[in-house]
């Protein structure tokens, strides 16, 4: 068997793209694909370095941000900006922040928060060292619950190989 990983941060339709499987975050897909779970539960987080926050101060609400340096993320084939996306007691706020920076990165978005350039909105396992260890500072965390991570997506009437089902089983996330 031959294993073929294209990442991108856009969501193909695999079957145009002629794969036999996708790997997008969250469990949303087309009404014809199957959705297996591959990894655990994943968090975002606002994040700061603390001289930032010793200059400006700590966001207390999501709607704060609009008084703060943020850093944006651009998804590099679709064009637009991410928007921070929050949620408590059931209530979901999409916030279009604003900022001198934007990169299509995450890296160069994580460099940019730790040289304490603004404020970032980051998968939580990018940034649990920098935490752990003092260097970023985690804001806002009673706004950003755990969402689906990572699964694994194919075409469900397409009858798969043997390997093709054996590779499933072996990626599927049993946490």
């Amino acid at each position: 068997m031959r294993v073929e990983v294209k990442s991108e941060p856009r969501c193909t339709y695999i079957v145009e793209a002629r794969f036999a499987a996708g790997s997008p975050l969250g469990e949303a897909i087309a009404k014809d694909m199957v959705a297996v779970r591959i990894g655990p539960e994943m968090r975002m987080v606002v994040v700061g370095a603390a001289p930032y926050f010793k200059r400006h101060g700590q966001p207390r609400v999501p709607q704060d941000l609009a008084e703060h340096k943020c850093i944006n993320f651009r998804f590099p084939s679709l064009g637009g900006l991410y928007a921070w996306e929050f949620e408590k007691n059931g209530r979901e706020l999409r916030v279009r922040v604003d900022g001198q920076l934007i990169f299509n990165n995450v890296g160069l978005v994580c460099k940019a928060v730790l040289d304490g350039l603004g404020l970032a909105f980051l998968p939580d396992d990018m940034t649990t060292r920098a935490v752990a260890d003092g260097r970023l500072i985690s804001v806002l965390n009673d706004w950003t619950p755990p969402f689906p991570g990572y699964h694994l997506y194919y075409p469900s009437r397409r009858q798969q190989s043997p390997a093709f089902a054996l590779l499933v089983e072996a990626l599927r996330y049993r946490g």
